[in-house]
């Protein structure tokens, strides 16, 4: 059974979180289920949820988004519905209708794609699916929100007879309009609606020579409004039946509301199914606001935060366009228990709030925004002592509030509890504080709990060096400009920087002496040790690092240039054998060219033939039976001389298709010769030359003199045009 405090959740603000969640809910049900979220109680509901988000999160990135969910509460109706003969108004009934619409869509939905949102589709698959609802509403109100004509067969004659009866009002009506206008007693307007009736626009002075009921007059009183009496006896039959109308209108909807009341467990779990995807739909946006994942989960008792990022903090330093640092944290069975030490403003709380955070957001189904490698565990408790707790109502001073938030903690810590606290022993007598303090998180250590507390008092470094599954870690501080680097270092305490921040902060440095010649000089040697310390690290990181990249860059360079020497090489000896090859050719051509010259005088085919053969057996005693190894060298050699070939040769295409295109574009801006018969011309691939007989439309004959041709005139070249 997992138990987080309300005070914890109260220390670690966690309800701004869910302020933030509930920002991304798109109903007003949705909004108020958020700011109740709490960590679920057991795991079984935790890894549902926690999967629940996880899967709406994989909707934003693939082609089967989820539908949208929006609906407007019915709570209003399901109480009419537990109240005997009571009536749900046309409205409600929509309302109960798009609800109904909504969920079968996402039921359909989740078990077309049950393969993607394994448990949402279980979510949805413990829902009924029903069309009757649907059918019964639609069959008795239209998508206008009005009742339909044929929602019961009284009905439908009421309105026949009122449409019959606005027939007769519009004619008897239209009938005195006319008559009255043509005797000259109406006003420019002529007629009006007043109270839903068509009325007679009538000048005050003729009000007696008009028969009729007034029914109101004009502001400035030079009209009255009058109802003939020719259409007076049609109105109250209208009136009548519009009585009729309502009445049968309630009976139907009754009889609606008495159709829905069966259904009204099933209405009850319809809203909460949408409220539940409206909810699940904002975690997995606000997880997507911040790059949010679902971290490994492991049984074993290991906690390992990689990049993580306080939420709150990563989302408000978004909006500003500031730099938000995350924090790798470590919590195992080996290492237990950490005591971060540093100056203030340095990052100790944030870093501690964020551990806190974190592990309530994981365990109330929400993703995290550290890094995929990270890797976290399930705690039954979180503890947490943040912040100024005095209480006023109680008449308690902080270290009294402190203490007994202490007890509680000694009451509920075990091996399955994760307790943090902030400024850890503070509010009391440093001495016999810090030694109350030490007993404290010996206890809390023998009881295999897991925590992380901030301090400045060094009996607590000194204590977390000698347990051995402790381990002392501070918050960077660069001494020089006595910034915050806010990046927590493992392994090591930090110095409180005390008179350093004292001084930049202006503090007369005569006064920061005297300060440190009040205490014991031990003490003031072990902060500077401390500090001294710190400041090594801090420059040994920094060389690591540089030197780590200048490594890195010294390798590539290196690979760089022996890929360089290898390919210079590779070209120098296929060069040279290229060259040798050449000038072994030229001297067997010299020879040969005179043995033949000394043939051309002689005429001796015997001498020549003698000739030939000694510069052959000569030419083949050098030669030698090439071994596997060499032809596949030789073959190498030829590749890498063919390629270089084969670019050179690319290069001069290149260059051709480079002048051909000039030469087009020199072509084109040439101006265009209108061609008459008796030009000659000739086509661009060819040379024959002859003459423009006839020009027909785009075609033109030209004659060779042996023969004529067709073409189409924009293929010709103009040779010489006729004078």
């Amino acid at each position: 059974m997992l138990k987080i405090h309300n005070k914890s959740l109260q220390d670690l603000e966690f309800a701004k979180v869910l302020e933030q969640i509930s920002e991304y809910c798109s109903t007003e049900l949705g909004k108020e289920t958020a700011l109740k979220i709490v960590p679920y109680k057991t795991e079984e509901e935790l890894f549902s949820g926690l999967y629940k988000t996880h899967e709406y999160v994989g909707s934003f990135d693939n082609n089967n988004a989820i539908p949208n969910h929006y609906f407007e509460g019915i709570g209003q109706e399901l109480q009419l519905l537990g109240i005997e003969n009571s009536l749900i108004e046309i409205s409600g009934f929509r309302k109960v209708n798009a609800l109904s619409n909504t969920v079968n869509l996402h039921i359909n939905f989740f078990k077309k794609f049950k393969e993607y949102y394994p448990t949402l589709f279980k979510l949805s698959d413990d829902i009924e699916y029903t069309t009757a609802i649907i059918e019964k509403i639609d069959g008795v109100i239209d998508r206008f929100g009005e009742i339909k004509d044929d929602a019961s067969p009284s009905l439908l004659n009421i309105r026949r007879e009122m449409n019959g009866v606005k027939g007769k009002i519009n004619q008897s009506f239209s009938s005195a309009l006319s008559m009255y206008n043509s005797s000259g007693l109406l006003d420019d307007i002529r007629e009006t609606v007043v109270e839903n009736r068509r009325v007679l626009a009538v000048k005050a002075m003729y009000r007696k020579r008009v028969k009729g009921t007034a029914l109101g007059t004009s502001k400035t009183g030079s009209i009255i409004y009058i109802e003939p009496q020719a259409t007076e006896q049609f109105t109250r039959q209208l009136v009548n039946l519009q009585f009729d109308e309502r009445e049968e209108i309630n009976k139907i909807l009754k009889e609606l509301t008495n159709f829905l009341r069966p259904y009204y467990g099933l209405l009850i779990a319809y809203q909460s199914f949408l409220t539940t995807i409206d909810v699940v739909s904002a975690k997995a946006k606000y997880a997507q606001s911040m790059d949010a994942i679902l971290p490994k989960i492991n049984k074993e008792r290991r906690l390992n935060l990689i990049d993580a990022y306080h939420p709150l903090l990563l989302l408000s330093n978004k909006r500003k366009r500031v730099v938000t640092y995350p924090q790798t944290v470590t919590l195992s069975d080996n290492n237990r228990i950490i005591v971060i030490s540093g100056p203030n403003a340095g990052g100790k709380s944030i870093t501690l709030k964020t551990i806190g955070l974190l592990q309530l957001m994981l365990q109330s189904g929400m993703l995290l925004p550290v890094h995929e490698r990270s890797e976290i565990c399930l705690f039954e408790r979180v503890l947490t002592d943040i912040g100024d707790n005095q209480s006023i109502e109680n008449h308690l001073s902080t270290y009294s509030y402190r203490l007994k938030n202490m007890n509680f903690f000694l009451r509920k810590c075990n091996s399955k509890t994760l307790f943090l606290i902030d400024e850890f022993g503070t509010g009391s007598d440093p001495e016999l504080g810090g030694a109350l303090a030490e007993t404290f998180l010996e206890e809390f250590y023998h009881r295999n709990a897991f925590g992380v507390i901030t301090t400045h008092y060094a009996n607590l470094k000194m204590l977390a060096n000698e347990l051995p599954n402790a381990s002392n870690a501070n918050m960077l501080f660069d001494r020089r400009s006595l910034e915050p680097s806010f990046k927590l270092i493992i392994g090591e305490a930090g110095s409180s920087f005390t008179f350093e921040v004292a001084q930049k902060n202006g503090i007369p440095y005569g006064l920061i002496n005297r300060a440190k010649k009040k205490i014991e000089k031990g003490k003031v040697r072990f902060d500077a040790t401390i500090a001294k310390l710190q400041k090594q690290r801090n420059q040994m990181e920094k060389t690591s690092t540089q030197l780590a990249e200048e490594e890195v860059k010294a390798r590539e360079e290196a690979k760089k240039l022996e890929n360089l020497n290898e390919r210079i090489q590779t070209k120098l000896e296929s060069y040279q054998q290229l060259y040798d090859h050449n000038q072994r050719m030229i001297y067997l051509g010299n020879k040969v060219n005179d043995a033949a010259e000394r043939y051309f005088y002689s005429k001796k085919k015997r001498s020549l033939i003698g000739e030939l053969l000694a510069i052959i057996e000569t030419e083949n005693s050098k030669r030698k039976v090439k071994t596997k190894e060499e032809k596949k060298e030789t073959k190498k050699l030829t590749t890498v001389v063919a390629k270089e070939v084969e670019k050179k040769v690319e290069v001069i295409r290149e260059q051709k298709k480079e002048e051909k295109k000039k030469v087009a574009e020199i072509e084109k801006k040439k101006p265009k010769h209108i061609f008459k018969v008796g030009d000659r011309v000739r086509l661009p691939d060819g040379k024959a030359v002859g003459t423009i007989d006839t020009i027909e439309r785009k075609k033109v004959v030209i004659n060779y003199g042996f023969f004529t041709t067709n073409v189409a005139i924009d293929q010709l070249e103009l040779v010489e045009a006729k004078k």
